[in-house]
């Protein structure tokens, strides 16, 4: 039950980051520049609600998983649940404070380009929590 309740907030995040990457955040280059503040506090906003709740429970099942069944895989999980958090404070969330401050396209670039980081770790978390359930 819980392999299966890890697999399932993993690949939601899974489902999410590669949606922001290849949908939402190239469509940032879209939104009218008189109304980008508005426009990008709303994303924050709303994109915190799932984010904010997901990415601590699967922190949470990474962890339970790498000292209840301590393995490469499930220690594999853990260091890119911190590659995950660590490309989120020190590469997402600044760029993010720069677009709060408006349109900037330079910090735009810089913010897809790295957020490729997020999406291939998460995606390779994904592969490793069907592993687990397998």
């Amino acid at each position: 039950m819980l392999l299966a309740l890890h697999n399932a907030v993993t690949w939601a995040l899974v489902g999410l980051i590669w949606t922001i990457q290849v949908v939402h955040y190239p469509l940032f280059d879209a939104a009218d520049r008189d109304g980008f503040i508005a426009f990008h506090e709303r994303h924050a906003r709303r994109i915190t609600l799932l984010v904010g709740l997901l990415m601590p429970v699967e922190a949470l099942f990474a962890v339970w998983l790498a000292f209840t069944r301590p393995s490469i895989v499930t220690w594999t999980g853990v260091a890119l649940v911190a590659l995950i958090w660590l490309a989120t404070a020190l590469l997402a969330v600044p760029r993010h404070a720069e677009l709060a401050e408006g349109w900037n396209e330079a910090a735009h670039r810089r913010l897809v380009r790295t957020n490729w980081i997020r999406t291939l770790a998460w995606t390779a978390r994904g592969a490793l929590a069907l592993v687990l359930l397998v």
